[in-house]
């Protein structure tokens, strides 16, 4: 049976505005020209990440072909691509990813790169000791932040600037939601999850007011309606200042909701504890962060395991990308790199 042909979604205008019209920038293989115009103008194009760092990184790792290394956040597969270049068809790379949907996308655009010399995974990097058992690592890469696709798709959920369920989910397909899990915690447990995962300044006025929904019968099911209940909870600063703070505080809270549905930082404590256990002597590791919580562990485990005898050398203080990356990929702004060798 002959297969119908689909035309592809159109738009009204000059410019695609709905996520899902954006053709030229979900399929950025096929559209290189209208990508590389998007990247040169400081933006991201939807659909894809742009790796940070990777001349860093690459500089850190000294990646020689034969050797065996693990990229623990495989993502868009930028950072990857790079590094499986370096060994040069010979050695092995291992990646990881917990998100189901985008790892499938970046398997098949790392095709290029057979089964002898790489290998992909489903699953988080806290069970670093289970992806490739008995294997030690010349090197290890774990980019913390999240993917572009994931921010940019609205129906994960993980951005407030468009309205979508607030899901949050890094697997969309288990576990509970930002939605189900605002509903389960009181206001005093809201209050302490924005202080501890991400240093909300109005943590107590934000609870309150997300609590005082639920009490009155109300829902906070979307990304909008928990942005607008924000923007409510800090009505009481002054104009002048209510904006950019309403703007800082959706970040914050949002930061905040992923990290606690994520387990997010019991993922990376798990990772940081196993890691020196899987790299060979004189093994090394570069850890890309991106706020101060996740920062604060990487840089206090790297420190105890150098005066434990773990690692011979760690990075006394955190490389940042250059004043040009960070026009090209405003995303890069936040990112802190770490690194630390195997004693």
């Amino acid at each position: 049976m002959e297969q119908e042909h689909k035309r592809r979604i159109r738009y009204a205008g000059t410019h695609p505005k709905n996520y899902r019209e954006k053709y030229k920038e979900l399929d950025p293989e096929k559209y290189r020209a209208d990508v590389d115009k998007v990247i040169s103008s400081g933006k991201t194009p939807a659909g894809m990440h742009i790796p940070i760092m990777v001349d860093e990184i690459l500089a850190f790792l000294q990646i020689r072909p034969g050797q065996i290394g693990y990229d623990a956040t495989l993502g868009y597969g930028g950072h990857t691509r790079k590094m499986l270049e370096q060994l040069q068809g010979q050695g092995h790379l291992y990646a990881t990813d917990v998100d189901p949907l985008e790892l499938a996308k970046t398997r098949a655009r790392l095709g290029d790169f057979g089964p002898e010399l790489f290998t992909v995974r489903q699953m988080n990097f806290a069970q670093l000791d289970e992806v490739a058992p008995g294997e030690r690592f010349d090197f290890v890469l774990a980019d913390l932040g999240v993917s572009s696709m994931q921010i940019d798709n609205p129906e994960r959920g993980f951005t407030f600037k468009q309205d979508g369920p607030l899901d949050l989910r890094l697997d969309p397909t288990g576990g509970v939601t930002a939605a189900q899990r605002l509903r389960e915690l009181d206001e005093g447990e809201l209050s302490a999850l924005l202080t501890e995962n991400a240093d909300e300044p109005y943590a107590g006025q934000i609870a309150k007011t997300v609590t005082r929904i639920f009490k009155r019968g109300g829902s906070v099911d979307t990304t909008r309606q928990l942005s607008a209940a924000i923007e409510d909870a800090l009505s009481f600063l002054p104009a002048n200042e209510r904006k950019e703070a309403v703007k800082k505080s959706c970040q914050r809270t949002f930061q905040a909701l992923r990290i606690d549905v994520n387990s997010e930082f019991e993922s990376l404590y798990a990772f940081l504890e196993k890691l020196p256990g899987s790299l060979k002597s004189g093994g090394r590791v570069a850890v890309l962060t991106f706020h101060s919580g996740e920062d604060r562990l990487v840089k206090q485990a790297f420190r105890q395991q150098l005066r434990d005898g773990l690692y011979r050398e760690i990075a006394e203080e955190v490389l940042r990308p250059s004043a040009q990356e960070c026009f090209q990929n405003p995303r890069a702004r936040s990112t802190k790199l770490r690194w630390a060798i195997r004693g």
